[in-house]
């Protein structure tokens, strides 16, 4: 049976810790007990950790044996703002699907309400990316950045930087992976797509075009298909 993960809270060379809300759901939900054994995140390893104490604020393990190391591939999702409840899904299962960071990005057709919340939303949205980090078993909770305007979010630093582009009909996205990359990055537009001055924008700082087939899709499918087409190929 696959031991249910962790993300640990806090952790040192032998003992790691889980707290808050963490800690509750073992002790209350789940009615953990001392002897049973996790495996735990400890930074870029896994370990298997044995209960010492429980609470329901604080968790306490003994580390063991490595069960998993080495980082995973570099996934940077621009992800354009939009209505809040369809933006978490994608976050969640953008999680599930390996993005290591998710960069909020303040487009020009972006609801203006949308914009001003944006900021008091990504407390949640780290929380969400946590609890989906720990369910799809990832070695790394995504980082979520403070949202920002497109110009910002064009300098991150990858080897594949792919656009998802209505308009594009020649360039498919299998096609524009490199199957060893280990860097790479996508751009999903807004509700009513880029505009022209943002495309312009992107193919000045060498993003390239590439579609995901002939249909419109939201804003949350294309990034969920982007990435579940990117595990697919690269895996």
């Amino acid at each position: 049976m696959t031991r249910r993960r962790w993300i640990a809270d806090d952790f040192s060379e032998d003992h790691a810790a889980l707290l808050g809300a963490n800690a509750l759901h073992l002790a209350r939900v789940l009615r953990a007990r001392a002897g049973q054994e996790y495996d735990i995140v400890c930074g870029d390893v896994v370990r298997m950790g044995t209960i010492t104490a429980i609470s329901d604020e604080h968790v306490e393990f003994a580390l063991g044996e490595v069960v998993a190391a080495g980082g995973e591939r570099k996934i940077v999702l621009l992800m354009a703002i939009y209505k809040f409840d369809r933006m978490e899904w994608a976050i969640e299962k953008c999680t599930e699907l390996g993005a290591t960071r998710i960069i909020p990005v303040i487009a020009r057709r972006t609801d203006a309400h949308l914009a001003t919340a944006a900021a008091k939303r990504v407390e949640r949205w780290r929380k969400i990316a946590h609890e989906a980090a720990q369910q799809s078993r990832r070695q790394r909770v995504p980082q979520i950045d403070e949202p920002v305007k497109l110009k910002a979010a064009l300098e991150v630093e990858v080897g594949v930087r792919l656009l998802l582009n209505e308009n594009e009909r020649a360039k498919k996205i299998c096609a524009a992976l490199e199957i060893n990359v280990r860097e790479m990055a996508f751009a999903v537009g807004p509700e009513g797509g880029w505009t022209d001055e943002e495309l312009a924008q992107f193919d000045a700082a060498g993003w390239q075009s590439v579609t995901l087939g002939e249909t419109i899709l939201r804003a949350e499918t294309a990034a969920i298909g982007a990435l579940a087409v990117a595990a697919a190929v690269l895996d």
